[in-house]
Order: structure tokens, then C-alpha cells, then sequence
């Protein structure tokens, strides 16, 4: 493992979107042609294929993997035993609940049974259907215990993966990742990777989209530059396994089910690639978030680092949005998020610090969900702080912390087992409860009134 965890072994590509090209070994990659009669040093040409072939060039992803043997060669999928029964990719009231009540979920303990990345992984909600390859899935993830001898494949969607306790250690098929706490990683649909973990132990949240590819947001009147670079987006370069590897497992996770099939080799043994479909990572600290520089706030979608789109315009099946360190300087202003209804559905997580509209409650590793209509916003103890401060507002800067948001149009059904978690919080109510009422005839925030006009024959 120490070997493992050297900055200095790995070697990125930057870019996002990029068609990347990269070869273990040199002269491994065809020159020309994608399949030739015999590819460089006896290896296999293979196709993964992310859009549907005739999607429009500007939205087709796809590589080719040059490998010393084909994915194909394995034994028959079975269903695996033990069957996983904490993953849902079809949302219905078979699997899962409505609620619209303001949810929020304590840490989850990290297990001291030997747990991996794949049975450590449970979903909380979602919405939608992988059959139908439209929707979106919300999970966490506790382990303790590297996979050992395997690798995940996902074909319902994509991850996005937030890891907030222990670094990540991700073997895939187009090289190695290593993602600490506030970086992300994304690894496509039908990518095969494997996690260890660096640190011994790991917990964090992850995002699964069906039928859709995160992009960059459009920047608008913000211009060419700004939010997050595409040049800080990683993607590895080939390296590669070779030789025997007797009862090695794919395990596949197929319509939320999961099934394994055995093979004698480690599936990543990808010599050469080239292609726009790859896994990466991203640094949220190099992330260049902008902010109200006068009055009001801003509205979060400001800080959005990425978003998987729908049909209409604006709407997105999921966007990825950061509430990172950043100065505060709005006058005459509540600077706390505000109190709102959202016709969008919110799931919350704090990778560390603190939250700024939570004092109390919100803890590095817990969750909330606040679904569609659902109100939500400051709790009692940072709304009385803040209007205590009126006449002292200076500039200050948020430090120390990252927050971020799951944000969908769908409306997400709750798994039952997140509804009967011990870690569910059924006094998050409280913290709005004490909200009192400061209403009064008298505008105290007019200090200059002018008279009223007097009515004739109205006396003094």
C-alpha cells in the first residue's frame, strides 16, 4: 500500500472532454486505424462505447482499449450471494418511500466487520429507472477494507464519487486515480475499476446518473473563464496488469442487482487507449466560485461544477454544486443561504467544516434532503446571529469548509431503510422551531420618515 500511495508514481492527463491518447508501453497505440489486422505487440482492440453510436459528434464519447486479453473472456454472470439488498436503480413502493418532510442523516458509523467498497455502498434515494435510462440515484459508502481479487462494474450509470473520510485508491481500466477527501472522481457507465483504501477506512457519498454524462455548466454572462477550469480535470494515463490471476471476479451491477463472473486475469490490463470517455478526478479547491460583490445572494447555482442536463433547457437531471471558502461581502444583506421552496429537490453533504446556514447538527459525513416544495434554510441559531450583527457587517471570509449539492428536478423516493436508519435525525424539525416572530408596525430599517400628509381639518 505505501507503494501504492506515491504522489509522485502517478501521472495525469488534463483536460475535460479532451480526446486523451496514452500508451504503457510505447508504440502500443495503432497508428491510423482503430482495428487493424493485428494490433501492436499481439494485444486486442476493444470498443467502450458511453453515447449511442449515431449521437451527435459533439456529444459522442467513446475509447478504444488496446488489452492483452478482451473483457469478454469470463464466465457466465450469476446473481451474487449474498445477494445485495441496499441498492435500488428502479424507485418504487416496492424499494422506497415519498416524504416530504425535512430529512437530515448523522454520520454513518464505519463498520468494524471487513467491508468493502462494493458491500459499503447503500443507496438513500433516487428517482426514476436504469431500464429506462432516465433518472438518478443517491448513495453513501462506509468501508474499511480494500477489494481484494475484484472489480465493480456499473452498467446502470455513471458515479460520481465525493469521498469525505480516507482517500480513495482506484485502479480502472484506463489507469489509476488517487482521490482524497474535497476531490471527486467520475467513473463512467461500464467502466470496471476497484478501490482500495490508502488510510484504512472510508466513507463518502456518491451520485449515479442513468441515461446522461456530467458536462460543464454553461458560464453565460460570466464569460470564458471561471467556476471550474476544464484544464483541472485529471484523467489518467495506461498502465496495466499482465499474467495469470486465477478467480478473479467482476462483479457487475446490472438494474440495481449485482451479479459476479469469474476470469483468469486482471481486467486491467489495458497496454494502450485513446478516447473522450474516461474516468477523472477533480480538486474542489482549485474550483473559482463567484459571488454577489454589492447586495443580496446569490442563488447557489452560481457554484455549480457539474451538471447532467435533460431535454429542456435549464433543467438539469443533476447538478454537482460546491459551497466552498469564499469572502462575503454583500451590504445591507442577509448573508446566510436564504429561506426557500425549491421546485428542485436538494440532498446535502459536508465533506468538512462547517455549514454556514446550519450552527448545530450538520456534521462532516451526515446528509440532508429537502425535496421538492419542502421549505427549508437557516436554522434558529444562525438566523438570530446573523440580524444580531446588522450593524457590524464587514467583510468576512468562510474558511475551512466544503459543502456541496445533489440538486434534480425529479422528486426522489426514499429508500426504507434510510427512513428507519438510527442515524436519521428526528428532531431536525427543532432547529426551525424556535424561529420567532420579529414583525412590527414600526420599520426600524427606515430611520429618516417623512410625515404624513395631514387630512383638512385634522388637528395637531
Amino acid at each position: 500500500m505505501e507503494e501504492k500511495t506515491k504522489l509522485e508514481e502517478l501521472k495525469y492527463q488534463s483536460g475535460f472532454g479532451n480526446h486523451f491518447s496514452s500508451e504503457a508501453i510505447a508504440g502500443a497505440l495503432p497508428l491510423d486505424q482503430n482495428s487493424p489486422l493485428v494490433c501492436p505487440y499481439g494485444l486486442y482492440a476493444e470498443q467502450i462505447s458511453g453515447t449511442s453510436f449515431t449521437s451527435p459528434r459533439k456529444l459522442n464519447q467513446r475509447s478504444w482499449l488496446y488489452r492483452i486479453k478482451p473483457s469478454v473472456t469470463h464466465e457466465p454472470f450469476k446473481p451474487r450471494v449474498p445477494a445485495h439488498k441496499k441498492l435500488v436503480s428502479e424507485f418504487d413502493a416496492s424499494n422506497s418511500r415519498t416524504n416530504p418532510t425535512q430529512l437530515r442523516w448523522r454520520p454513518e458509523d464505519i463498520p468494524e466487520s471487513e467491508t468493502d467498497f462494493v458491500d459499503g455502498l447503500f443507496t438513500i434515494c433516487g428517482a426514476g429507472s436504469s431500464f429506462l435510462r432516465h433518472g438518478f440515484a443517491i448513495h453513501m459508502y462506509v468501508a474499511n477494507k480494500g477489494m481484494k481479487d475484484s472489480a465493480f462494474c456499473n452498467a446502470d450509470g455513471n458515479f460520481l464519487l465525493v469521498p469525505q473520510a480516507g482517500r480513495l485508491w482506484i485502479e480502472t481500466e484506463c489507469g489509476r486515480l488517487l482521490v482524497s477527501p474535497g476531490e471527486i472522481a467520475v467513473i463512467p457507465q461500464g467502466f470496471r475499476f476497484s478501490v482500495d483504501l490508502p488510510d484504512g477506512k472510508s466513507r463518502g457519498y456518491v451520485a449515479e446518473i442513468y441515461g446522461a454524462h456530467f458536462q460543464l455548466p454553461d458560464l453565460g454572462p460570466i464569460g470564458a473563464n471561471g467556476l471550474a477550469a476544464p484544464r483541472d480535470f485529471l484523467a489518467p494515463t495506461a498502465w496495466f496488469e499482465e499474467g495469470l490471476w486465477p478467480e478473479y471476479t467482476i462483479v457487475q451491477k446490472f438494474g440495481g442487482e449485482l451479479f459476479t463472473a469469474k476470469q483468469e486475469f486482471s481486467p486491467f490490463n489495458v497496454v494502450a487507449w485513446h478516447g473522450n470517455y474516461v474516468p477523472y478526478k477533480y480538486d474542489l479547491q482549485k474550483f473559482c466560485p463567484y459571488n454577489t460583490v454589492l447586495l443580496d445572494h446569490g442563488d447557489p447555482s452560481i457554484n455549480t461544477v457539474l451538471t447532467a442536463p435533460t431535454d429542456k433547457p435549464g433543467v438539469a437531471l443533476l447538478d454537482f454544486v460546491i459551497f466552498p471558502p469564499r469572502w462575503l461581502v454583500a451590504e445591507h444583506t442577509f448573508r446566510p443561504p436564504y429561506y426557500h421552496r425549491n421546485c428542485m429537490s436538494e440532498f446535502m453533504g459536508l465533506i468538512y467544516g462547517a455549514y454556514e446556514a446550519k450552527a448545530d447538527g450538520f456534521l462532516p459525513g451526515g446528509a440532508s434532503l429537502h425535496s421538492c416544495m419542502t421549505p427549508h434554510g437557516p436554522d434558529t441559531t444562525t438566523y438570530e446571529a446573523t440580524i444580531a450583527r446588522v450593524n457590524a457587517m464587514a467583510p468576512s471570509k468562510l474558511t475551512g469548509t466544503m459543502a456541496f449539492m445533489f440538486e434534480s428536478a425529479l422528486i426522489p423516493r426514499v429508500c426504507h431503510w434510510a427512513l428507519e436508519s438510527p442515524f436519521l435525525d428526528h428532531d431536525y424539525y427543532q432547529c426551525w422551531i424556535g424561529l420567532k416572530s420579529h414583525f412590527s408596525r414600526i420599520d426600524l430599517n427606515k430611520t429618516n420618515v417623512e410625515p404624513t400628509e395631514k387630512e383638512p381639518g385634522a388637528s395637531e
